[in-house]
């Protein structure tokens, strides 16, 4: 039986962490995350192309609730990486293939829940965000038809999730590009080619989707060994299913309070008038750029940890941490320095107006620091995901809102919008810093000796 082999003692498999594992994997998800904001300009020009206003508005509208529905489910990647990348670890192909089936599981429950819920996600979503009208009627078709969707985009964090925890960062690429593109080519043929407009829109998402999780479950199916084949007791074993939704409830926590902290931002920086709030919103993009190579790297420290807790080897995820760490500092300093210099520049290209240049001139230097505030916090994300130490990220993340949350009225209070900035940099940086801190003592704990208890999330 299964439990068996997992009840045996764990044993090291040393195994060489080096740069080349870690690029192997960083930049090909560098690119595919870079496909995402891609889609998004390419589906608003071509919305914007239909000639009306409220099916542009009603496309932002549905894009953000959908935003915030899917991103409560964004943790069947990184848990199901996390997860897979520390079977890999212990040679453990059985449990590989046991990880997928289970999150495929709940990405087809999940999926189905969303769809049925969709009606009253309209009402109460399209209520909140204040649409009505021709505003509301256009947010609604697309909602409707972008809900059916739902299984095989959550299939599609599972997919990905197993393909990143097994470290093949160009078959992620392929995946990303194939959907991301695949969705493009259809927004333009649906939407402006048939004359569907939003419709067209809607289903070319829809279409990509599908065809994404085609492709993505033929290429991890043609790759599971039979030989390791598990046994249906294994895929819903209480014990993995019940690790399994912790992890994903401290994830999902964790980044329903990032979303809390850049709601405050906003928040805030609203009281400032509309102006400081442009200047803001343009700034943000600064970080935002940041985050997608950051995540490259992230990425890999998630499955470069999990395989070394996973296989029991403390110097490789010693040597992932270093790193990580030294190639998202390096570029996000090299990202702080650009914007430094050229920062202006960038903002000149956003807005044409004058004062919102001005106001987000004073702001600059702020806005470029945080690549490098935020580098550590994206890279200990990373450790401590793939080394399923969930607790720790998702209690340093609240400490880190609070933290903001009273700096922010503090500082804002004293210095208006700079201490609003100063603050949230400071958000940053305690979030990276407060995961070093607590660092030794879980590596101590994973590794500690079996019979004192191993890689316990305590």
């Amino acid at each position: 039986m299964y439990s068996e082999k997992a009840a045996s003692p764990p044993q090291t498999r040393a195994f060489e962490v080096n740069n080349s594992m870690v690029l192997g994997i960083a930049v090909p998800m560098t690119f595919a995350f870079l496909t995402t904001p891609l889609l998004g300009l390419v589906d608003t020009a071509v919305v914007g192309r239909l000639g009306d206003a409220a099916l542009l508005g009603g496309l932002a509208i549905a894009a953000i609730l959908f935003d915030l529905v899917f991103a409560s489910f964004n943790f069947l990647r990184s848990a199901t990486t996390g997860l897979v990348a520390q079977a890999m670890g212990r040679e453990d192909p059985a449990e590989e293939q046991a990880v997928f089936w289970r999150s495929l599981m709940i990405s087809a429950v999940a999926g189905v829940a969303i769809i049925a819920a969709t009606p009253l996600l309209l009402v109460l979503g399209l209520r909140f965000m204040g649409a009505e009208g021709e505003l509301a009627e256009a947010a609604g078709v697309y909602l409707s038809i972008r809900a059916l969707s739902a299984p095989v985009a959550l299939a599609n964090y599972a997919i990905l999730g197993y393909i990143l925890g097994r470290g093949m960062g160009k078959t992620g690429l392929l995946v990303q590009i194939l959907i991301n593109g695949t969705n493009i080519a259809l927004s333009i043929w649906f939407a402006l080619g048939l004359d569907l407009g939003l419709e067209g829109v809607a289903w070319a998402t829809v279409t990509a989707e599908v065809a994404g999780c085609a492709a993505g479950f033929l290429i991890i199916r043609a790759r599971f060994d039979p030989a390791f084949k598990p046994f249906w007791a294994q895929i819903i074993d209480r014990v993995s299913i019940g690790k399994l939704m912790a992890l994903n409830g401290d994830i999902m926590i964790r980044s329903f309070a990032l979303i809390a902290g850049f709601a405050w931002f906003t928040r805030l920086g609203t009281g400032f008038g509309e102006t400081t709030l442009a200047a803001n919103a343009i700034l943000m993009n600064f970080f935002m750029v940041a985050g997608y190579y950051l995540d490259g790297f992230a990425t890999a420290a998630e499955q470069i940890a999990g395989r070394a807790v996973g296989a029991r080897h403390r110097p490789a995820l010693i040597k992932a941490v270093k790193l990580t760490s030294l190639w998202g500092f390096g570029l996000a300093g090299f990202t702080t320095a650009f914007f430094l210099f050229f920062g202006n520049e960038m903002v000149a290209l956003m807005t044409t107006l004058k004062a919102v240049r001005v106001e987000a001139g004073d702001y600059l230097f702020w806005a470029a620091l945080t690549a490098l505030s935020g580098a550590l916090a994206f890279q200990m994300d990373g450790v401590y995901i793939g080394a399923t130490w969930s607790r720790d990220m998702r209690n340093m993340m609240l400490i880190s809102l609070a933290l903001f949350i009273g700096l922010s009225v503090v500082l804002s209070e004293r210095w208006g919008n700079l201490g609003l900035w100063i603050a949230f940099n400071i958000f940053l940086a305690a979030r990276g810093f407060t995961l070093l801190a607590l660092l030794p003592r879980r590596i101590d704990q994973a590794f500690r000796p079996v019979q004192a208890g191993i890689g316990k999330d305590a």
